[in-house]
C-alpha cells in the first residue's frame, strides 16, 4: 500500500501561524457556516429555508401541500432547523408559523441569489 507523504525542507512557520491565527479568529463564523450547511445539505431542508426566506414565514400544514409531504415528515425537518437554531416559531391561534432567524439570513442570502439567478453552476452536471 503507499501511503503519501509530505516532504518538505523547510515548514513555513510565518505562513503556519498566520493560518493558526486566522482560523481562531474566525472559529465564530466558520461553526456557524458549518451549522448552517450541515442542516441545508439535505434537499428538503434547504427547500424549507429557500421558501422561507421568499414567503417570510410558513406553517407545516403549507409547507406539506407545497411539498406534497405528510405534515409528520416537514415537523421532523423543521425540528431539526429549530433544534440547530436555524428558524424560529411563532404562535398565532393554535397554528405554528416558522421563519428564519436574523442570525442566519446573511448567510443563507448566498445560497438564495444563486437558487435565484440560476447561475451556471447549477446547471454543470456534478461529476
Amino acid at each position: 500500500m503507499n501511503k503519501q507523504v509530505c516532504i518538505r525542507a523547510l515548514a513555513d512557520l510565518r505562513q503556519i501561524n498566520h493560518c493558526k491565527n486566522k482560523i481562531a479568529s474566525k472559529e465564530k463564523s466558520l461553526s456557524k457556516l458549518s451549522l448552517v450547511l450541515g442542516l441545508a445539505g439535505n434537499e428538503v431542508r434547504l427547500i424549507i429555508l429557500y421558501l422561507l426566506n421568499e414567503e417570510n414565514e410558513l406553517c407545516v400544514c403549507d409547507l406539506s401541500d407545497i411539498l406534497n409531504m405528510n405534515v409528520s415528515a416537514i415537523s421532523q425537518h423543521l425540528r431539526k432547523l429549530k433544534d440547530g437554531n436555524l428558524v424560529d416559531v411563532r404562535k398565532d391561534g393554535q397554528t405554528y408559523f416558522y421563519f428564519i432567524k436574523n442570525d442566519f439570513l446573511q448567510i443563507l442570502e448566498s445560497f438564495f441569489n444563486i437558487i435565484n439567478s440560476e447561475s451556471n453552476i447549477l446547471k454543470t452536471e456534478i461529476v
